[in-house]
């Protein structure tokens, strides 16, 4: 009996990261090569050196350089990837959606405090006015007002 729905065999799956620009990823690729050849030359003239073989010496002086080289693939990995997003990076404009969206939670976030501020200051002008009523009808003190200062 066949089921009612097909599976495909390849389903494909949004990924995760985006795929590395191509003068990116062939300098990553370049720096991988150096430093695994690097790697087993070294181990080669460890063992070389090990064995007192003949072949030690010029292992020895090649891995130098070739650490060298491997700085240097390493590096330029990360130069090409910080030229080509100068280049080619995203460009942001004052327009785009993001700044947008931005934009408008911060007039919010503004327009929210500054209410609360107001609210703030109109129950303590109520509370103080409350306040001075009940000390404006103090006994013995004439024209003492509602007590509040003068704002000469």
């Amino acid at each position: 009996m066949e089921t009612a729905e097909r599976r495909e065999l390849w389903v494909e799956e949004p990924v995760g990261r985006r795929r590395l620009p191509d003068p990116v990823r062939t300098a990553a690729v370049r720096a991988v090569l150096i430093t695994a050849l690097t790697l087993i030359q070294a181990m080669v003239a460890f063992f070389c050196t090990v064995t007192a073989s003949w072949l030690a010496f010029p292992m020895v002086l090649t891995s130098v350089g070739s650490t060298v080289v491997a700085t240097w693939s390493v590096l330029d990995v990360w130069v090409t990837r910080q030229v080509w997003n100068q280049r080619h990076g995203v460009v942001s404009t004052p327009s785009s959606t993001a700044r947008r969206l931005r934009r408008e939670r911060r007039r919010a976030q503004r327009a929210a405090r500054a209410e609360a501020r107001a609210a703030a200051r109109s129950e303590a002008r109520g509370t103080a006015r409350e306040a001075a009523r009940g000390s404006a009808r103090i006994p013995g003190r004439q024209g003492a007002g509602d007590n509040r200062l003068s704002r000469a």
